[in-house]
């Protein structure tokens, strides 16, 4: 069997073509798992901070990686200790070292109840407490466990914010 040209020169730019959005993947992959990336807020637990509905924030990692000193009131995107498929936003609310008390609301566990948290570890809670999984039900979270800082609300546009370190 002959190949004509004019084969030669179609599998030559498909080729070409694949091996292109070949590079766009890899590049995608590694930009959004090093760099940082649009992500889909949704569910409850950080009202009023991000509606239930869903809003779009921009979770950057690459800023965590490089500055991994957090401080209080910061929203963080980490691997959910209950369920590492999953990605969560919470609020650091406490830092290595220190007293917190377990929960103020009274309604997982005693008002009275404290813990002091170990080093590398913080406790991170939503902002919506009553429709909230977090360091009241799992404790401390590793700091191995953070994927990176939530810095901005992109969409929508007539909430757009930039998160500032303990003033969000």
């Amino acid at each position: 069997m002959t190949t004509l040209p004019w084969m030669k020169i179609l599998f030559k730019k498909f080729s070409l073509g694949c091996l292109h959005a070949a590079n766009f993947v890899c590049a995608f992959h590694l930009f959004k798992e090093n760099i940082g990336s649009p992500c889909l807020m949704d569910g409850p637990s950080m009202f009023p901070t991000f509606d239930a509905n869903g809003e779009i924030a921009i979770e950057s990692i690459l800023s965590y990686r490089l500055f991994p000193d957090l401080v209080r009131g910061e929203l963080v995107s980490l691997k959910s200790p209950l369920n590492p498929d999953r990605i969560v936003c919470k609020r650091v609310i406490g830092l290595a070292g220190d007293t917190i008390c377990i929960d103020p609301t009274g309604l997982k566990a005693p008002s009275t109840e404290h813990v002091i948290v170990p080093e590398g570890h913080v406790w991170v809670a939503g902002d919506n407490t009553s429709c909230s999984i977090d360091s009241r039900d799992y404790g401390p979270v590793s700091m191995a466990l953070i994927r990176g800082k939530i810095v901005a609300r992109v969409y929508p546009f007539s909430r757009l914010q930039i998160f500032t370190p303990g003033v969000t």
